[in-house]
């Protein structure tokens, strides 16, 4: 039986484009599954709940009754792909709360199955944000994020030993008409009859990427 995926896309930084890797995985498993419960903690607009208001609530883990709502919602094996929009600030907090209640085993004994999604950038914050991960979270369970237009070059070394998932860089003028709340990936290959453009092919390689997590987490 397929386990119910839980999706935490973060990074302890801001503007390394987590938002817009929600989207698309958020995108990707609505057109994937037909569903999708979509959780949005940030601070700033735009955010998740902008771009995907028909699958996304608001999240808050500023205290007790907020934090437990929110796991509630994710150790439930419901078969409803989750994915979480987890705002810089959040970040300690997030996974401080998860490592105190045991957040990873609970899930795995409930058919659940939680993948960090950690955007990399090449910056302290980054590099520590990094390591506490990999202290908390199985290998697994981790996934590096290698999105081109924020790291320009290589990839921390130390960020490269488990699972990377390499989001090539857009040109400009394609960042920015992406970036449109009204945007959709998935409106934008069923409309778009040319497949050899470029954004064509990038959402493409994206969605393979996604559909070649969601395959591995078949037992």
């Amino acid at each position: 039986m397929r386990r119910t995926p839980v999706y935490i896309i973060c990074s302890p930084r801001p503007l390394v484009g987590k938002t817009l890797i929600a989207r698309l995985l958020g995108e990707f498993l609505a057109l994937q599954r037909g569903n999708l419960a979509a959780f949005d903690i940030n601070l700033k607009e735009p955010s998740l709940l902008d771009y995907l208001p028909k699958f996304t609530g608001t999240a808050e883990i500023d205290d007790t009754f907020g934090k437990m709502q929110l796991m509630d919602r994710l150790i439930l094996n419901d078969g409803v792909a989750k994915v979480i929009d987890l705002g810089f600030h959040a970040f300690d907090e997030f996974f401080k709360m998860s490592d105190e209640i045991g957040f990873i085993k609970e899930a795995a004994r409930r058919g659940v199955a939680p993948l960090i999604m950690f955007v990399a950038d090449t910056d302290r914050a980054s590099a520590r944000g990094y390591e506490m991960l990999r202290q908390l979270i199985p290998l697994h369970a981790l996934v590096t994020v290698d999105n081109e237009f924020v790291v320009r070059g290589e990839l921390p070394p130390a960020m490269g030993h488990g699972r990377v998932l390499a989001v090539a860089a857009l040109p400009v003028f394609l960042k920015t008409y992406i970036d449109r709340l009204n945007f959709s990936f998935t409106a934008y290959l069923r409309s778009e009859k040319d497949t050899s453009t470029e954004l064509h092919q990038w959402i493409r390689k994206n969605y393979f990427s996604f559909r070649e997590i969601e395959l591995s987490l078949v037992p």
